[in-house]
């Protein structure tokens, strides 16, 4: 028996619109019905690639096809407005990160979605990254026994297409979110410091000491300003450490060699040495043509999605904070509490 076909739309045919365009059409059981962009040469172009119907207003998308979702992948300050408008006609959502532009838009959204009974996701692509799946089921598994600390580093050259927002909030949200979801407590304390070398109105260099509550520490490195893209994160615990390449799908394994067969009081008094480096076997996948699959998978049977809106709030709230510390010096300990009780 032959599964429903979905239909779906991309509103916004940037760089990662045309991916995300790419994507539907490339899968089964989708059709790509409408790509839709202010730029309508930049609209035409792509739905002549694909063969499908060219809008430059995505209200009068929204009333002339029957859409089952959407893809949201407009610049930030028009997640919300855009976002709503499908929500409002009944049109599953995923809206690219972050959730909107504040945290209360977010909010919204979120209550939007669930009085119309429409799924909300949020494209924090890389929860979808085959290395950080991986690591996350050995971290379950507790292969790393107590853990210490988290590192991630997200550098890479200026993006001449980023133009209403800073680092915080292109590249820390990312960070931010895969810290939640690895760690799974809650910030209680951070220092920030941030600055502007480049970007003429926004931070484009920040670096983050953060504390959980379980006692993880936590650091995040992002800049605008390295001449390569390093996208990794490492995570150090008793019996050692494990390092995730974004980029590369890998994911390594470091042995803390003092730990074989020892319990952490013994380890206490034996040290940490260098061991054996294990390379674990990761199956590589385009994390955006998994995280678009599942939301389809997520409207096709009704089920919850991988990245929920409250998700996509939280990151966002932290991303915020990161900001704020870092400008005005704030206690951190009062911005988090502040940020906790928006909406909850």
């Amino acid at each position: 028996m032959s599964r429903h076909i979905l239909r779906a739309a991309v509103i916004g045919v940037g760089s990662m619109g045309r991916n995300h365009a790419r994507v539907y059409a490339s899968m089964p059981d989708v059709e790509l019905v409408a790509v839709c962009d202010t730029d309508y040469a930049a609209a035409t172009s792509l739905a002549n690639i694909y063969r499908c119907r060219i809008y430059s207003d995505y209200r009068d998308m929204m009333a002339s096809e029957e859409l089952d979702l959407v893809s949201v992948v407009v610049p930030t300050k028009y997640h919300f407005a855009v976002a709503s408008a499908a929500i409002a006609r009944g049109i599953h959502v995923l809206v690219e990160k972050p959730i909107a532009a504040t945290v209360e838009q977010g909010w919204l959204l979120i209550e939007a979605a669930r009085r119309q009974g429409v799924i909300l996701t949020v494209g924090h692509i890389e929860r979808f990254n085959p290395a950080i799946i991986a690591l996350k089921e050995q971290l379950d598994k507790h292969e790393l026994g107590n853990l210490f600390q988290i590192i991630s580093r997200r550098v890479g050259p200026f993006p001449g297409r980023i133009r209403d927002v800073g680092v915080a909030m292109d590249l820390a949200t990312h960070e931010v979110d895969i810290l939640n979801y690895l760690i799974g407590s809650p910030i209680v304390r951070m220092h920030v410091e941030l600055h502007r070398h480049l970007h003429q109105s926004h931070e484009d260099i920040i670096s983050v000491l953060l504390r959980f509550e379980n006692g993880v520490i936590g650091i995040l490195d992002i800049n605008w300003l390295t001449p390569t893209k390093i996208r990794e994160l490492s995570v150090i615990g008793e019996r050692g450490m494990f390092v995730a390449n974004y980029l590369t799908q890998d994911l390594t394994f470091y042995e803390n060699d003092s730990c074989q067969g020892q319990a952490w009081p013994e380890l206490a008094l034996l040290g940490v040495s260098e061991g054996r480096s294990i390379r674990l076997k990761i199956a590589r996948r385009e994390p955006l043509y998994e995280e678009l699959r599942s939301f389809c998978e997520a409207v096709r049977y009704g089920r919850a999605p991988v990245v929920s809106g409250e998700a996509g709030v939280a990151a966002l709230a932290i991303a915020n904070q990161i900001v704020e510390v870092g400008l005005r010096g704030q206690p951190a300990s009062e911005l988090i509490e502040r940020a906790l009780a928006v909406g909850g």
